[in-house]
């Protein structure tokens, strides 16, 4: 269901990732040092990602299936950008919990390649997996980070800033 209306409505793809650009940007300032909502956001999303990669669908695969291509998004590659999306929000707040840019986006990297090769050698759940799902959703770990490491200046910026103000006005 959400796939067509993805696919009938593709123009709103790139708009709806700056819509959970925005929403994570936005949360994440709200709860900046507040590491156990910062987890308790990254658990909620991380269901989605759960959720459209390993529920079982209603068809089987035979065999080991595995696309290998690798292709860069453009504005009407729905899926593409779909995965790009799904990965941003859990890597965000997981690094703006953590504080460990890098390692997360290595976890958000691995996580993707352990969903692919599940669905790769577990036929039953009726997924194939692609490399360009990995690629996609390792560009979205990669957004993620990066609009966290942005988020965490602002809030460094907004502290000091606020500190010598009141320093002044002493």
């Amino acid at each position: 269901m959400i796939t067509n209306f993805l696919l009938d409505h593709s123009a709103l793809v790139p708009v709806a990732i700056a819509l959970v650009a925005l929403v994570c940007a936005v949360l994440g300032h709200l709860f900046a040092g507040k590491r156990r909502v910062l987890l308790a956001l990254t658990g909620v999303s991380l269901v989605p990602v759960f959720a459209l990669t390993l529920v079982p669908t209603a068809h089987t695969i035979d065999g080991i299936l595995c696309t290998v291509q690798f292709s860069l998004p453009t504005l009407g590659a729905v899926e593409l950008l779909a995965n790009v999306a799904l990965f941003l929000p859990p890597v965000y707040f997981a690094t703006l919990a953590a504080k460990r840019p890098l390692t997360m986006l290595a976890a958000g990297s691995a996580l993707s390649a352990v969903i692919e090769t599940l669905q790769a050698f577990v036929p039953a759940i009726g997924r194939a997996c692609d490399t360009n799902d990995w690629l996609m959703n390792t560009v979205g770990a990669v957004l993620g980070v990066a609009l966290a490491l942005g988020t965490a200046w602002l809030v460094k910026r907004r502290a000091q800033s606020g500190s010598s103000m009141g320093a002044i006005s002493s």
